[in-house]
């Protein structure tokens, strides 16, 4: 008997330890979209402080990022939107639900139609 711990081959380590790996060649456009907006959303509503009790008093709120972020958002729903299929709607849902948090976090609200992201989706009220 030897002293030293018996270990599995560092090959069968890594084979159970890392996560699925799928070339992006593989995965479908609407796939890439919908990760991507997904992606933009959680982001906006970071920076528009939703994920904390109190949004007005949220550390990691900014509004003049939240709207970059989602004038994004609302430029990739814009143009893939023939591509979505069903995701449209929901995606678009979400978007519209972003605007109106913007609108109502903002102090000085913009008008109509030049809200973030409104210069692609009209105005949003």
């Amino acid at each position: 008997m030897t002293d030293q711990p018996e270990f599995p081959a560092a090959t069968e380590t890594a084979a159970h330890t890392e996560p699925d790996v799928r070339e992006l060649a593989d995965i479908p456009a609407v796939e890439v979209i919908s990760r991507a907006a997904v992606m933009l959303m959680s982001s906006a509503a970071e920076k528009l402080g939703l994920a904390d009790e109190d949004p007005d008093a949220s550390p990691r709120r900014d509004l003049d990022e939240a709207r970059r972020v989602i004038t994004a958002l609302a430029g990739l729903v814009t143009a893939s939107v023939e591509y979505l299929g069903p995701h449209a709607g929901p995606i678009r849902d979400g978007l519209q639900s972003l605007q109106r948090a913007f609108r109502e976090s903002s102090a000085h609200p913009d008008a109509p139609g030049t809200g973030p992201g409104e210069k692609y989706t009209g105005p949003v009220h």
